[in-house]
């Protein structure tokens, strides 16, 4: 009984010290917790989940009726291409909803100092066939070459002159031509967004770009986009969609408008990523041009038998022209591919090709010839490398098809 007594005692005993370890634990938590600074929300990274997250950022826009984004100076014009119509009504009532670029021009959209990012971005063009013509370029933290060198066109997945519906989570185009872009674009000391009318004739912009002035995490990588084109191709059976880019980042999209000049189905080809020092194979290799952009087999309905265009938050085949033919010479394809939930991510180089591959007698694969234009976006610490420069008015024009 006393050995029973004396085991009891130290079970006690320990049971003690440990409870008094636990609480000098949690008081020591709480003290830390309440001695060092609350993690703060800098309004980037909006989802759902954030929604209800308060911050410090501050919202500012551009537009025809702020050209500035400045505080309180909204709605003020008393000159611009909608005074005549608010003739009666006067200051206030929609005098300046747009702006008319002329021939040959470049436009400067806005201007931004200070640190946070680009959120949102609106805008509708006329002429809508044109906007192969209508160059945007995006300049970060005061740099000379810009980090976005794209047709408005390509830029927002239309390359084709003509409207698709686009309803991804990246790019939307809407009815009747609004274009509306979501890709973040941090900055750290001012943002220059300018539009370039190559065409000869003037052209009219209606924009809105929605802006946070916050502070930006230091990790944070600066968003880039190229245009390239080649028609025909260069060299057979291959196409080129980046390269050249030098640093650390992650790429996360791709588009491409495609004319194919040979008849049957022509998407064999294999996308590939050379990162960080590949040479003659890549570490990343598609199985097949379909594939790449989440569909499969020749992207035909099996019951109409004709292309199926799809539009996704991911990804899409989102126009074919003339949407009632199948397996023709000259159809016109646009395909979106967006990196979000999985970019190729990368620590020195890139370089990015996709293959033109169809088929010919006895099976085989035919290396095709064929136009493709393309939009590669990606995500780097600047500075970036020289982009090829943009090709000439003719190279960028396409031409109508009936």
């Amino acid at each position: 009984m006393a050995r029973t007594g004396r085991d009891s005692s130290r079970r006690l005993c320990h049971h003690t010290n440990l409870f008094t370890s636990l609480t000098a634990v949690c008081g020591l938590t709480c003290l830390l917790a309440a001695t060092l600074p609350a993690q703060t929300f800098d309004g980037l990274d909006m989802d759902l989940g954030n929604l209800p997250r308060l911050s410090r950022a501050r919202t500012r826009s551009i537009s025809p009726e702020n050209f500035t984004g400045e505080k309180g100076k909204a709605g003020m014009a008393t000159e611009g291409t909608g005074k005549n119509a608010a003739r009666d009504l006067g200051q206030g009532w929609k005098v300046s909803p747009s702006v008319r670029i002329p021939a040959g021009s470049t436009f400067t959209m806005g201007q931004i100092k200070g640190a946070g990012a680009i959120q949102q971005i609106w805008m509708t063009p006329a002429p809508l066939d044109r906007t192969q013509l209508y160059i945007l370029r995006f300049y970060w933290d005061g740099e000379k070459a810009p980090s976005v060198e794209v047709p408005m066109s390509h830029f927002f997945a239309c390359g084709w002159g003509k409207y698709a519906q686009i309803d991804s989570l990246a790019v939307c185009v809407n009815p009747g031509s609004a274009f509306n872009c979501y890709w973040p674009m941090p900055f750290r000391k001012s943002a220059k967004i300018t539009m370039e009318n190559l065409d000869d004739k003037e052209m009219t912009l209606y924009y809105q770009i929605n802006y946070t002035l916050t502070s930006v995490p230091k990790n944070t990588g600066y968003f880039h986009a190229q245009y390239r084109r080649e028609a025909p191709l260069a060299t057979k059976g291959l196409y080129t969609i980046l390269d050249g880019v030098r640093g650390r980042g992650h790429y996360v999209g791709t588009y491409l408008a495609w004319e194919v000049h040979s008849p049957g189905w022509w998407g064999e080809g294999e996308i590939k990523f050379y990162m960080d020092g590949d040479n003659d194979f890549p570490t990343i290799c598609g199985t097949g041009t379909e594939d790449y952009f989440c569909g499969s087999y020749n992207f035909e309905n099996r019951e109409t038998k004709r292309y199926q265009t799809f539009s996704t938050p991911y990804t899409g085949l989102a126009q074919v022209l003339p949407p009632d033919q199948v397996y023709q010479v000259g159809q016109r394809f646009g395909l979106y591919r967006w990196h979000i939930t999985d970019p190729i991510r990368f620590e020195k180089d890139l370089r990015v090709t996709i293959q033109a591959l169809g088929w010919q007698e006895g099976g085989r694969y035919l290396q095709e010839e064929d136009d493709i234009a393309s939009v590669a976006l990606w995500y780097q610490a600047e500075p970036h490398a020289p982009f090829p420069t943009l090709p000439d008015k003719a190279t960028l024009t396409v031409v109508p098809k009936h």
